[in-house]
């Protein structure tokens, strides 16, 4: 990576709520005020297109554009910067324009490389040696891989059901490994235990600032590899939502910059079946009492409790955007079909959002002839 001097944009680390200020030059986690994520705002009052770093094909092409870090303090292993590719054969059918970005070829094979590769790097410049994550599988192998890379010890807390590729990926970087009966949400219970007896930094969703920093340089790429316009419509599959939000994040920031202009993409909440509360909070405008959630084949999608979940309904309002729920059935079926197709086996998440599309394209919510990305978050090689 080239050397070159930036300086510190973070103009606050804000509460979304009551507007509390957060020290941006001190370790933070969320904004403990209202219990809520803490959000970066910046000031680009003078950047430009031409200031993206053109020759660094990975996420930090985008360094001016994200939190301050000191050259020697980065930790990459490549992430991010990943293909847009046009699914010809199913957009035809379907006739749209269908796009999918495939995340699955980032370091660790998932889109989790990238929220980790900022917020590691902001460990290592902080001096933190220890990080504790509760993890469905991608987030965790992530974690392993980066922290072995900066020399900080890992602890990651993953469902005893998860895929046990997943687990040996995080064993080989030399990760600590608990594995448990439950869902994320039981493990983030073991995650807070752990750093409370330790000293360990909780790295849990959007229980820190920089994990969504890293996530919403998808944004940026996807603006950048469609010449600075948008999809008419962005489906995403959410568990915790960190890259929905980040993506948003992007959108804005880029209007802000004036580098996007018109109208913005309406965005898509896909979660399954055995695992739908942002589902139900945004079109009952509650989650049932009591909610139960089992595990699914798409593991990033069961969170039971997003912490996020107040800015992720906001984000679908102010997209004019949606949420829908697909069966664990539809999701196999969808992946054997995309691979007949397509030749392109997606992981079960991106599945969903395929089949997604077609539900929301039979209730005429998604046009013909509107584009439509989706979003393959990971590899379908790390879920056997």
């Amino acid at each position: 990576m080239e050397t070159a001097s930036i300086i510190d944009r973070i103009s606050e680390m804000i509460c979304p709520v009551c507007g509390k200020i957060y020290n941006k030059n001190e370790i933070q986690h969320y904004a403990t005020c209202c219990n809520q994520p803490l959000i970066i705002e910046f000031d680009f009052s003078k950047e430009t297109k031409d200031d993206i770093r053109k020759n660094i094909r990975s996420m930090w092409r985008y360094r001016d554009y994200l939190p301050f870090v000191e050259e020697q303090n980065i930790v990459s292993l490549g992430e991010g910067f990943t293909p847009l590719h046009t699914l010809e054969k199913l957009g035809e059918q379907l006739e749209i324009n269908l796009l999918v970005k495939d995340e699955s070829v980032n370091p660790t094979g998932s889109f989790k490389a990238r929220g980790i590769s900022m917020a590691i790097s902001k460990a290592k410049e902080f001096g933190i040696s220890h990080c504790v994550m509760p993890t469905a599988g991608n987030a965790g192998g992530a974690l392993s891989a980066y922290c072995a890379k900066a020399d900080i010890k890992a602890t990651v807390i993953m469902p005893e059901h998860t895929a046990e590729t997943l687990k040996e990926e995080c064993r080989s970087y030399g990760a600590e490994l608990i594995t448990i009966k439950g869902l994320i949400n039981d493990c983030g219970v073991r995650a807070n235990e752990i750093a409370a007896q330790t000293g360990a930094f909780n790295m849990s969703t959007l229980k820190e600032p920089y994990r969504l920093e890293g996530k919403k340089t998808m944004g940026y790429e996807i603006a950048e590899q469609l010449e600075w316009k948008v999809p008419d419509v962005i489906v995403y599959p959410t568990g915790g939502g960190t890259g929905l939000l980040g993506i948003w994040k992007a959108f804005k920031e880029m209007q802000d910059l004036n580098w996007i202009r018109g109208k913005m993409s309406r965005m898509v909440v896909v979660q399954t079946e055995n695992c739908q509360p942002m589902v139900h909070l945004f079109h009952q405008g509650t989650i049932p009492e009591n909610y139960k959630a089992t595990s699914s084949i798409a593991l990033g999608l069961a969170v039971p409790f997003a912490f996020a979940q107040n800015q992720i309904q906001q984000v679908l309002h102010e997209s004019d955007g949606n949420a829908i729920a697909i069966s664990d059935h539809e999701i196999r079926e969808e992946i054997l079909h995309i691979a007949h197709l397509e030749g392109m086996l997606l992981s079960p998440e991106g599945a969903a959002c395929i089949s997604a599309t077609r539900r929301l394209l039979a209730d005429n919510w998604i046009k013909k002839e509107e584009t439509v990305l989706i979003l393959n978050t990971g590899s379908w090689y790390k879920y056997h």
